[in-house]
This record gives C-alpha cells, structure tokens and sequence, in this order.
C-alpha cells in the first residue's frame, strides 16, 4: 500500500524560531518554512518536518542521525559552533565521540532537548 510512498519523518519542538536558527545558523541546513513548521531540507529528498508543539517533551531517543566521513573533524566544527556533545557513561573520547561495538557516535541535543547525532560512516 505505501511501498511507492515517498515518506518523511518528523518531530516537535516548544520554539519553532529557536529551532530555525539552530538548524539554519548551527548545523548549516537549507531550512523551510510554511504553515508555522520547518522542513529540513536535507540530501535524499525527502524533508524532515519539525512543528510546534506546546505541550514538547523531548525525546529520549536519537530523532535525527547526520552521517559524516571524519566524525572527528564534524565534532570539532560543531563544538566551535557552541555544540555541546552529551555524554553517556564512560566510553567517550575527549570530544565526545563513542567508539567501539558498532561506527563511532556523538551525541548532541537541538533547543527543545531533541537528541541528534552526528555518525561515521
């Protein structure tokens, strides 16, 4: 039934202008805007919706992952950029990347506390 669905993903935020500028000035995305929500425009095609949501509790699990090729490179230019990488249990290196069972990870969250991801691909 929807094998031929261009499907997009999509989560909330409490402040839609603190998100556009996260997105737009922080991680240098091509940002939308219509109806009061974002569309991130992002490669591939399909655009990631963020929209409002008064109520925002945020969540608990990675809602974006971003692949890069040098996740040490992408962690430094972030970190430059006010990013502050988060930091689960003990398997960290200094600029917040976790290396070990599965590509090397860094974790960071956007303005409403949504956790993203920058990964080595």
């Amino acid at each position: 039934m929807f094998g031929q669905t261009k499907a997009y993903s999509g989560f909330s935020v409490d402040d839609i202008p603190a998100a556009k500028a996260f997105y737009t000035r922080t991680l240098g995305l091509d940002v939308g805007e219509e109806y009061g929500m974002l569309q991130l425009r992002i490669a591939g095609g399909n655009p990631v919706l963020v929209y409002p949501k008064d109520d925002h509790v945020p969540a608990a699990y990675t809602t974006l992952n971003f692949p890069v090729d040098d996740i040490a490179a992408a962690a430094r230019e972030l970190a430059e950029r006010g990013v502050t990488f988060e930091r689960y249990g003990d398997r960290h290196d200094e600029l917040g990347v976790v290396r070990g069972d599965g590509p090397p990870i860094a974790w960071f969250k956007d303005p409403a506390g949504n956790v993203l991801s920058i990964v080595e691909e």
